[in-house]
């Protein structure tokens, strides 16, 4: 029944795929928890660097990721699990990754945001309401912080220019339907 369920079971052939992700990075912590508190924020200028010479976030992901999750652990007390790392990769591709509550949904964001913030672009997350809103990029950004990257969040009663700064940070928190006035608004 186990081969069967690999083979036909579309979540199993996910996370076999993902796996060999998940062991890279992982296998990289022993050296990234070597650096110091300075060396690990300046990972986020290596990162730029080796994009702005042609690599892409996917060539980076790992290496990336293996910098989140110290910098979660040094600033949270909190190492992001196997699960989230896969959840983290899942996100980064564009899909939707299922979580239950507690397993650790708002950790497992910070890995593509950081990555994705690297490109200089901006990155984004939308979530339902302005309490979420604020506990997350309040909580969360104690982590891009220490790793070199500016967040922030909106919130329904910021003016014009208040918005304008925050969507100029490297991670902005959003509700959704922020976002979508600001979106007709702009």
């Amino acid at each position: 029944m186990g081969i069967l369920r690999r083979v036909f079971d579309a979540n199993e052939r996910e996370i076999a795929r993902l796996r060999p992700r998940v062991a890279r990075i992982n296998a990289l912590e022993p050296e990234i928890t070597k650096l110091s508190d300075g060396e690990l924020a300046g990972r986020a200028d290596h990162f730029r660097h080796r994009l702005s010479e042609g690599a892409t976030l996917d060539d980076i992901l790992e290496e990336a990721f293996a910098v989140v999750r110290e910098g979660a652990k040094r600033v949270l007390g909190e190492r992001p699990f196997d699960v989230q790392l896969m959840g983290a990769i899942v996100l980064h591709e564009g899909n939707v990754a299922e979580m239950k509550t507690g397993e650790g949904k708002t950790l497992a964001a910070t890995m593509p945001l950081y990555l994705n913030a690297l490109a200089g672009r901006g990155a984004h997350l939308v979530t339902t309401n302005d309490y979420l809103v604020r506990w997350q990029a309040e909580w969360m950004g104690r982590v891009y912080e220490f790793l070199g990257l500016s967040a922030g969040y909106l919130q329904h009663h910021m003016n014009a220019s208040e918005r304008q700064a925050m969507y100029g940070k490297d991670i902005t928190y959003v509700q959704n339907s922020e976002l979508g006035f600001d979106y007709l608004r702009d």
